[in-house]
């Protein structure tokens, strides 16, 4: 079916136009153009009535939403039940992601990625495997008792993905690079975090083909005078990507502005790292055998460590404007068009362009979502 989104302010390549509509055929976006210029009779026309239309949302860090934790029943139905609860905040995609955790456990959440794809539950992408080759020292609310070295069995199971992306989050002190190297030969996105390494380590499992940072600045190294650390070896580096949190909670506006500032555009992207309670109606729930509450938008455990966040791709684009005083644009960039970069994608999402997926966000004058849509089909929340 053929849909005309048109009266609305359309995210482009070159920024933002309200003189322009866009043409939905089937899954695909089949035309950009003016709006008064438009023959397509048979298009259902749909009048979006002033509204920001934007590319869907990438989340690459996604634990939970709808009152579920992936760690805790890594199946196709909690895939979907947090996928549902994210597309309410505009997310097309994302990664489930699993804490540090058993191998067992691990199998299971990579055998239930793959069922989800082949059952095209909308919206996901992969896997991002945050753990278990973590530092103890830059452990965070992850499970300590969990870490551990990749065996050769893990290596393989690391790899195993048949659908989708796998993401995974190493400290580089405590993988070989060697290993860091096989898997990214073996097409596995490795990123860094949770690391008490220095500059020189980091700077080895990036030359090894680490892609990039999981939630820069939270659980590692920081920038020092003399030991530039992971927080350094990040923002240096032109060509690695890096994720932030941008609720307020993770990172102080300033440190975010530097590290704008310090990376090449399009190389910073948000993330939310978001906990059962987006999109859920409970503001408590279990990580493990620890209780975690949700207060004033902040996930903590009782001695107030932070675990992952109650932040959606929506709220972080408002917050990335407010706090990082980035334009809308750039922020919308920033949840769509760079992740999709990350994760490889950009031929097909993350922009407005025609031959890309139908995936968008309708935002407000508030940029509260009032519509999502994947594969050119409006979803319901």
């Amino acid at each position: 079916m053929k849909h005309l989104l048109h009266n609305a302010r359309v995210l482009t390549d070159a920024g933002f136009r309200d003189d322009l509509h866009v043409l939905v055929d089937g899954d695909r976006i089949a035309a950009v153009g003016p709006s008064d210029g438009s023959r397509e009779t048979q298009a259902g026309r749909h009048d979006l009535q002033g509204a920001y239309l934007v590319p869907g949302f990438i989340d690459c860090q996604v634990n939970g939403g709808g009152d579920a934790l992936f760690n805790d029943d890594p199946s196709v139905e909690t895939i979907a039940r947090i996928a549902r609860a994210h597309r309410e905040f505009g997310t097309t995609g994302l990664l489930p992601t699993l804490i540090s955790t058993d191998s067992g456990t691990m199998r299971a959440a990579i055998e239930a990625v793959d069922r989800a794809i082949g059952e095209k539950v909308p919206g996901v992408l992969g896997i991002h495997l945050e753990g278990p080759f973590l530092a103890a020292a830059r452990k965070g609310v992850h499970d300590a008792g969990e870490f551990r070295a990749p065996s050769r069995e893990e290596i393989e199971l690391v790899c195993s993905l048949k659908h989708g992306r796998t993401l995974l989050t190493v400290a580089p002190e405590c993988v070989p690079v060697e290993v860091i190297r096989e898997w990214v030969e073996r097409g596995v996105i490795v990123c860094l975090g949770h690391s008490a390494a220095d500059y020189a380590q980091t700077r080895a499992a990036l030359d090894a083909g680490a892609r990039g940072f999981t939630h820069l600045f939270n659980a590692m190294t920081p920038l020092g005078s003399r030991e530039p650390g992971v927080v350094g070896a990040a923002l240096e580096d032109a060509e690695s990507w890096c994720g932030v949190i941008v609720d307020g909670f993770h990172a102080h506006p300033a440190s975010l502005r530097v590290a704008l500032a310090a990376k090449p555009r399009g190389k910073i992207f948000l993330v939310t790292d978001a906990m059962p309670p987006v999109g859920g109606a409970q503001s408590q729930f279990k990580l493990g055998d620890r209780i975690i509450e949700c207060r004033d938008g902040r996930c903590t455990t009782a001695d107030g460590t932070l675990a992952g966040s109650a932040l959606d791709m929506a709220g972080a684009v408002r917050n990335a404007v407010v706090q990082a005083g980035e334009p809308l644009a750039e922020a919308v960039r920033m949840a769509s068009r760079y992740p999709s970069a990350f994760l490889g994608l950009e031929n097909g999402r993350g922009r407005i362009a025609p031959g890309c997926l139908a995936d968008f966000a309708v935002l407000d004058k508030d940029l509260r979502v009032r519509e999502t849509w994947i594969g050119g089909e409006r979803q319901t929340h």
